[in-house]
């Protein structure tokens, strides 16, 4: 038996990336060494879209990687992960990802608006995975987070109350901490 099997890690995703419908690359995060340069893991990409482009299925195995992936309209989401890792956890880092990108973008997930909030969506990868290890996997959670740190940069009429108060809030909160 191999002993990568038995291994215990939490180091459970390989990569994250989002293509366009040609197969270039809009985001990608490798979390290891499996690709170490630039140009493997392009050739990697463009393989993967070969691969995925013309089926309708959500997992494939590839290069001794698990693959869950989900398109839509001209954007390819993937998750990569070792090809012992459990498909049900890729696919709920997956999903988490690409619902808080959804609501990101206001369901208009496409490569346009994408690229508008491209801050956002690394932020957001950021959040739901550091270094291979997964932190989140709710999208709301997600989205709470990234609009944390965003509430600078939406502008006054499209916050919602509760981003409003909270920033009133913080205001007072340092207006108070001065005096």
């Amino acid at each position: 038996m191999d002993d990568k099997i038995l291994e215990a890690s939490l180091y459970t995703i390989k990569g994250v990336a989002i293509l366009d419908n040609d197969g270039d690359r809009i985001i990608s995060r490798y979390y290891d060494d499996t690709f170490p340069t630039t140009k493997e893991q392009k050739e990697f990409e463009k393989s993967l879209f070969q691969k995925t482009s013309r089926q309708n299925a959500e997992i494939i195995m590839l290069d001794g990687l698990t693959v869950v992936y989900r398109s839509n309209v001209d954007l390819y989401f993937y998750v990569m992960g070792s090809q012992f890792e459990n498909e049900l956890i890729l696919v709920s880092v997956l999903n988490a990802f690409y619902d808080a990108v959804s609501t990101m973008l206001r369901k208009n997930v496409e490569k346009r608006f994408l690229m508008d909030h491209l801050d956002a969506i690394l932020l957001a990868i950021d959040e739901l995975v550091d270094g291979g290890v997964i932190l989140e996997a709710d999208s709301s959670n997600i989205i709470q987070r990234v609009a944390i740190k965003n509430d600078v940069d939406v502008p006054l009429t499209e916050q919602t109350v509760a981003q409003v108060l909270r920033k009133a809030k913080t205001e007072l909160n340092k207006q108070f901490l001065k005096s």
